[in-house]
């Protein structure tokens, strides 16, 4: 198939390697830019720090206070949140399914009720946070990084649309599927953008993709890339 994969790096690559090597053609489109941001971490004890995307491990591991907060028990949402806060130096993972539901209930499971407050690692566009934390246990949050959107296509990508030779276009989240529905409006190709097979990680991924048209979505069986992956495969 030929495909866009509008995930950001450095996870886009890997996605548009792992595609290629099963025989697809892929153009790498992302549609949002990681941006640390200048942070303070409060000082004070914490029982554990909570991340919900790998960026944030991503952000954390160039921080003064790293080192510190790597010797806490770390709560990831899913695999590769887990994998990249073990690369930024986090000793003791636990990690969740792969959505915040399975991370609140990871930390219900696993945390008890400590006297002091989870530390969370957050992202500057994010859902609630008062869910995460177990009945009677705080929450702090330091807003670590944000996530910025393509502003346009690529000449490439514009053309490959225009001329219909994209199969199928994958995405890993609500604003990254959101910024590529305003590029195709931008381009004047809504119609074609949304032509293709919509391959996404979860039906709220999806939502800005069936709200502006598009026919042909496919929603993964788990929110994660090795159900993506057999999602095009099938």
């Amino acid at each position: 198939m030929r495909l866009l994969v509008t995930r950001p790096p450095p996870d886009g690559e890997r996605t548009a390697d792992a595609l290629r090597a099963g025989g697809h053609d892929v153009l790498a489109v992302p549609m949002l830019h990681m941006q640390t941001l200048s942070f303070e971490v409060p000082d004070r004890p914490y029982a554990g720090v909570v991340m919900t995307s790998a960026n944030a491990a991503r952000a954390i591991a160039g921080h003064p206070r790293c080192a510190g907060l790597a010797k806490l028990p770390a709560f990831a949402v899913g695999a590769h949140t887990a994998e990249a806060a073990r690369i930024a130096g986090f000793a003791h993972v636990q990690c969740a399914q792969g959505d915040r539901m399975a991370l609140a209930a990871t930390l219900r499971e696993r945390l008890g009720a400590p006297a002091q407050p989870l530390l969370y690692l957050a992202g500057e566009d994010r859902a609630g946070d008062g869910e995460l934390a177990p009945s009677g246990v705080a929450l702090v949050t330091a807003v670590v990084y944000r996530m910025v959107k393509a502003a346009r296509f690529s000449e490439s990508v514009t053309s490959a649309l225009r001329e219909r030779q994209v199969d199928g276009v994958l995405h890993f989240s609500r604003r990254s599927a959101h910024a590529y529905v305003d590029c195709a409006q931008h381009a004047g190709l809504l119609d074609r953008a949304l032509a293709p097979v919509q391959f996404c990680l979860s039906r709220q991924v999806a939502e800005p993709l069936a709200a502006s048209g598009a026919a042909g979505i496919r929603i993964a069986s788990h929110p994660n890339e090795a159900a993506m992956l057999a999602l095009v495969d099938s």
